[in-house]
């Protein structure tokens, strides 16, 4: 088994920026010498929608990657219905959380949010900067909860507690959530069955489902 790594902001750039890059990674791969390609994705804003392979694709059927973090789509689900308004965290996320104002393909970035409150005022005016800056951080007040996922894989209490600061630092609630490794192992074990995974044939494409399957084929 050989492994790739791909930037963390990948999922900040947009379907089309997402989907070509892995699929441009899917098709370095070498028929010959592997059975199988594994994803370790969701449908992420649609971004693995489309793609395809010469050998079975295989991917778990998620939205994001916080299923995978929590261990099952049905466990996310129950909790998305009665936390609203959570913002998860998890000791990738911690590690590796830049901020996407920096990345130049994010939709931050696209959208102009990036900019400082001094280059709204030179650019638009300070009337129009003041509305610009009050409208695009309004996002924050669509979250009142951040919640810190144990995935159990490591001493993490100084993960755990910088995300308590910045819970605060927003005046949101804090949460513990355990998680769980399940999915991962399985799809790195060949586990797959068809509640919890997709396996896309070499003739076929990934697609939304639109229901509680995720994902289907196209």
């Amino acid at each position: 088994m050989d492994i790739t790594f791909l930037p963390k902001g990948l999922h900040d750039s947009g379907e089309k920026k997402m989907s070509t890059r892995l699929q441009e990674t899917i098709d370095q791969v070498d028929p010959a010498k592997y059975e199988a390609i594994l994803l370790g994705y969701g449908l992420c804003n649609n971004g693995i929608r489309g793609l395809h392979a010469a050998l079975p694709l295989v991917v778990t059927r998620a939205h994001d990657c916080i299923t995978l973090l929590l261990g099952s789509k049905e466990k996310y689900a129950a909790y998305f219905q009665n936390n609203p308004g959570t913002y998860y965290m998890s000791p990738g996320w911690v590690e590796r959380n830049p901020d996407s104002r920096e990345n130049a393909d994010s939709i931050t970035t696209q959208l102009g949010m990036n900019r400082t409150y001094q280059e709204y005022v030179d650019k638009f005016g300070e009337d129009n900067a003041l509305y610009l800056m009050e409208t695009l951080g309004s996002w924050y007040k669509n979250y009142k909860k951040m919640a810190y996922i144990d995935t159990h894989v490591l001493d993490d209490q100084a993960y755990k507690d910088q995300t308590r600061s910045e819970a605060a630092s927003h005046g949101w609630e804090y949460e513990d959530l355990s998680g769980s490794t399940d999915l991962l192992q399985r799809l790195l074990d060949g586990n797959w069955d068809s509640r919890d995974f997709l396996v896309i044939p070499p003739s076929r494409t990934i697609a939304p489902s639109h229901d509680g399957d995720i994902i289907g084929l196209a």
